[in-house]
């Protein structure tokens, strides 16, 4: 429901806030101030794309958890979509975004929102709580009788 209000929110608040700041400044600086924060983001994007980047492969090489940085280097990704889409609001959110301490706090925000299950090979850790024990869950279907021959096989290489 969140995302469908999210869909249906965010195009009237950027097609008020266009009709109102073209009002105010004219068509072709509201033209100019979108395709310059385009540009503006994309650049910045790019730069601190970059340097999440090299902090997930310091991580990664420190035999560090990369969950930090991927976390930061996705919000940079997705701060980059709304720099991109036409819009005084997504932009906004997108330069936001771009702030450190801001994508810290949006991060801290979702930690305490997401729940975390981990498995290894062999399916959940032992403590795992099950619903019912008897339960086996899989697959099946039904085999076909088996088929008896009637003839002999010419040789040893065919089996019926």
């Amino acid at each position: 429901m969140w995302l469908f209000l999210a869909f249906l929110a965010i195009p009237l608040i950027e097609i008020a806030l266009f009709i109102e700041v073209g009002g105010l400044i004219g068509l072709w600086p509201t033209l100019a101030i979108v395709v310059v924060t385009a540009l503006v983001g994309a650049a910045a994007v790019r730069n601190q794309g970059l340097e999440a980047l090299r902090k997930l492969q310091r991580s990664l090489e420190r035999l560090e958890d990369p969950a930090a940085p991927l976390a930061h280097g996705a919000m940079i990704l997705f701060s980059g979509a709304l720099l991109l889409t036409p819009g005084f609001f997504t932009d906004t959110v997108g330069f936001l975004l771009l702030v450190p301490q801001v994508r810290a706090l949006v991060i801290r925000h979702a930690i305490r929102r997401i729940v975390i299950h981990r498995s290894g090979p062999g399916g959940p850790p032992p403590h795992a709580p099950h619903p019912r024990d008897d339960v086996i869950e899989g697959e099946w279907e039904e085999a076909p009788p088996p088929k008896n021959p009637t003839h002999r096989p010419r040789s040893g290489w065919t089996h019926h």
